[in-house]
């Protein structure tokens, strides 16, 4: 290979390269608004942050919300649509303490690579699940995975869904109670998203009590430090 021929390979794949992770950031980066809107924080200056609940309502959700109430901290909890058939007296309750829900999609899959017409359609399915069980429409969604794709725009546009992201996710599906309270507090500032999880996916029973211990941890903390907490709803009216 001459040195030139060699140049031209390297050129080419760093821009294969620079192509795969603008590819990863428009369907994945939590700034994003290639394929449809949405936020990740709001704007800082009056010392709030949300604490968010990924894939409920499950089993352990009423552990959740003990904790919350024991704090008197609002949260909101994006559930998808396959919990709240199984669990809709728990989707209730959470509503019932004040929190807000979010639309999780109806079966937690991942999005990247299917139509538009499956993403609405699972969407709304979510939308009426819960609706039927709270009495609540969700103004706000989250994708599973945070991985977006081709036909959100609308699906979101038509169902007046805005789509939520996050500041800092505790990673609490793989790392002990310790850690992630330390990776939150670590990585937490005013007007931050907090992600974390009540569920796994549709599973039924899944053992959540690391993400638990770490909220017991991380919302003392941060009263602690002068924040208070608000659900996203209430913290987007402070949204750069």
């Amino acid at each position: 290979m001459t040195k030139t021929s060699a140049v031209q390979q390297a050129a080419g794949c760093c821009m294969a390269g620079c192509a795969l992770a603008g590819a990863a950031w428009a369907v994945r980066g939590r700034s994003s608004s290639v394929f449809a809107p949405s936020v990740w924080r709001a704007r800082a200056g009056s010392k709030s942050v949300a604490i968010t609940f990924d894939d409920g309502p499950g089993p352990a959700t009423p552990r959740f919300l003990e904790t919350l109430a024991e704090f008197r901290i609002p949260a909101t909890f994006f559930q998808i649509g396959l919990n709240v058939l199984r669990h809709p007296g728990i989707a209730r309750e959470v509503r019932a303490q004040g929190h807000e829900i979010g639309n999780h999609s109806h079966s937690h899959l991942n999005f990247a690579l299917k139509s538009a017409g499956l993403i609405e359609n699972d969407f709304t399915r979510a939308q009426s699940a819960i609706g039927d069980a709270t009495g609540f429409t969700p103004v706000l969604m989250r994708a599973p995975y945070g991985v977006r794709w081709f036909g959100f725009r609308c699906m979101q546009a038509k169902l007046g869904l805005r789509g939520v992201m996050w500041s800092v996710i505790g990673l609490d599906w793989k790392l002990p109670a310790t850690a992630i309270a330390e990776r939150v507090l670590s990585r937490v500032k005013d007007g931050g998203i907090i992600c974390l999880h009540d569920g796994r996916g549709t599973t039924e029973s899944p053992d959540v009590s690391p993400a638990l211990e770490a909220v017991r941890r991380i919302v003392p903390a941060l009263l602690e430090a002068g924040y208070h907490f608000e659900t996203v709803s209430q913290l987007l009216c402070h949204q750069i």
